[in-house]
C-alpha cells in the first residue's frame, strides 16, 4: 500500500503580493493567501485526506496555512464517517523548513532591485543553484541571530544568505532524521512550508538535476501529494484540483 505525503507551499504572503524578497521574513498571508489556504483545507476533505502529523516552518505564513487547512479539514461539517475518529495531527515546527534566506535582498522590491543591479545578475541571484544573493552582516536587524524565534538554535547554523544548495543542505537532514521515520511507521503526513524548501524536497525525492530544479516553480495553495513505496521512492506524484 503506497505511503502518502501532502505538500504544501503556503499561500500568497503580504509580501508576495508586494512583489518583495521575503525570505525569512515574518510576514502574514494577504486576503488570497488566506483563500488559497481554505481552497486547500476544503479539497483536502472532500478527497478523504486525514493526517497523523503536521510539519511547518517556524514563520507565521506557514503556520497560518496550516492552521487553515486544519480548520477547514477537521472543524467544519465533518462527515459522520469521521467525526471522532481523527484527531487534529500533531504539528511539528522547525526553522530548517523555512524559506530560503534572501540576505541582503530581503524586504527590497524585486523590480528596483532589477533596475539597480541589472536584471541579469538578480535572475542569477534568484535562479543560480549555488550563488547566494549578497550575505547580511551579523550587526543587520534582518540577521535572525537577533530574532527570539532562533534563540535555541546554534548561532553558526544561522545564515546570513543563503542559495538553493543550502537550503537543501539545510532541510535534507530534518527529512531523514525526523520526517523519514514517521513515513517508516505509515504515518500519514502533510508538510507546510515554503517554495524552496519544498523545492529542496522535490528535488531530493525526484532526484532532479541542479539544472532542471532551478525552473521548478511549485505554486502557492495547491496540495501536492507524492505516493510513496516502502523504500519512500516516489510512485508518482500529482495536484490536487
Amino acid at each position: 500500500m503506497p505511503i502518502n505525503i501532502v505538500l504544501l507551499r503556503h499561500g500568497e504572503s503580504i509580501w508576495n503580493q508586494e512583489n518583495r524578497f521575503t525570505g525569512w521574513t515574518d510576514v502574514d498571508l494577504s486576503q488570497k493567501g488566506v483563500s488559497e489556504a481554505k481552497a486547500a483545507g476544503i479539497i483536502l476533505k472532500n478527497k478523504g485526506f486525514i493526517f497523523d502529523l503536521a510539519f511547518t516552518s517556524v514563520l507565521i505564513r506557514a503556520q497560518r496555512t496550516l492552521d487553515i487547512v486544519l480548520d477547514e479539514m477537521y472543524r467544519r461539517g465533518l462527515s459522520p464517517a469521521t467525526q471522532g475518529e481523527s484527531p487534529l495531527p500533531e504539528v511539528f515546527k522547525s526553522w530548517r523548513l523555512n524559506e530560503r534566506h534572501y540576505g541582503a535582498l530581503q524586504g527590497l522590491n524585486k523590480a528596483e532591485t532589477a533596475k539597480k543591479f541589472g536584471e541579469k545578475q538578480v535572475a542569477i541571484w534568484r535562479r543560480s543553484y549555488s550563488i547566494p544573493p549578497p550575505a547580511l552582516s551579523k550587526e543587520d536587524k534582518r540577521f535572525p541571530g537577533h530574532d527570539p524565534l532562533y534563540k535555541d538554535v546554534d548561532i553558526k547554523d544561522l545564515p546570513l544568505t543563503e542559495s538553493l544548495k543550502e537550503t537543501v543542505k539545510r532541510f535534507l537532514p530534518y527529512w531523514t532524521g525526523t520526517i523519514e521515520p514517521f513515513l517508516y511507521k505509515q504515518k500519514r503526513i502533510i508538510i507546510a512550508a515554503h517554495g524552496n524548501t519544498l523545492r529542496a524536497l522535490v528535488k531530493y525525492l525526484d532526484n532532479v538535476s541542479e539544472e532542471n530544479i532551478v525552473n521548478l516553480e511549485i505554486p502557492t495553495g495547491i496540495p501536492l501529494v507524492y505516493e510513496l513505496d516502502g523504500s519512500l521512492k516516489p510512485i508518482k506524484s500529482y495536484y490536487l484540483h
